[in-house]
């Protein structure tokens, strides 16, 4: 097995993941899909056709059907947007639960893609597809106060640029926890205002 496979496996197991019990949200999972060379994560820019957040940094993930956990919905999210197929053996992992001011709460599956997988990216969702180095987001966010909330807003520097919750927060988390073995919650973190509306 693969030595990094083991290290995000031991990381994950060792964190005392927070779920959220929200019956008032929506459930969805995003795929933190890990690969090799680098090692990188996948990470997209929305379609600028999306009726909901077009053009917007992106983990590849979606709605949870009725009945659907969130390993196999983020694994389905996967292969819709990416046209990457992976079996149940590729889930490493949960990250804690994210509430969204769009009505929705976010969890995280943190998955193993292999080696240099191949991509069909779909272009009815998928305007472009990066793999970001673990470098990349090895960096220290940065936190915004606002009037509209007590809670701060995360940003993430990528791409010269700065990436917003809910992606910033749950790529700060994967950071935390399998890049340093910090037990770091991320839920309380504020989107942006342009994502309450």
């Amino acid at each position: 097995m693969d030595p990094l496979r083991v290290e995000v496996l031991e990381a994950l197991r060792g964190f005392p993941r927070q779920p959220l019990h929200r019956p008032d949200l929506k459930p969805a999972a995003v795929a933190l899909a890990l690969l090799r060379p680098g090692p990188a994560l996948l990470l997209t820019r929305r379609a600028a056709t999306l009726r909901g957040h077009p053009g917007q940094w992106a983990l590849p993930g979606g709605r949870t059907e009725p009945g659907e956990n969130p390993g196999p919905a983020a694994r389905r999210e996967l292969a819709e947007e990416l046209g990457l197929v992976l079996a149940p053996e590729a889930e490493l992992g949960l990250l804690d639960d994210y509430p969204t001011r769009s009505g929705y709460v976010i969890t995280p599956v943190v998955l193993w893609a292999g080696t240099d997988p191949p991509l069909r990216p779909d272009p009815a969702e998928v305007a472009e597809v990066h793999r970001v180095p673990f470098e990349a987001i090895d960096v220290p966010p940065r936190f915004l106060a606002i009037p509209e909330s007590d809670a701060p807003v995360i940003q993430v520097p990528l791409f010269g640029r700065f990436v917003h919750a809910p992606t910033a927060a749950l790529l700060y988390q994967f950071r935390e926890v399998v890049l340093h073995r910090r037990s770091t919650r991320v839920a309380h973190l504020e989107q942006p205002v342009f994502a309450w509306r």
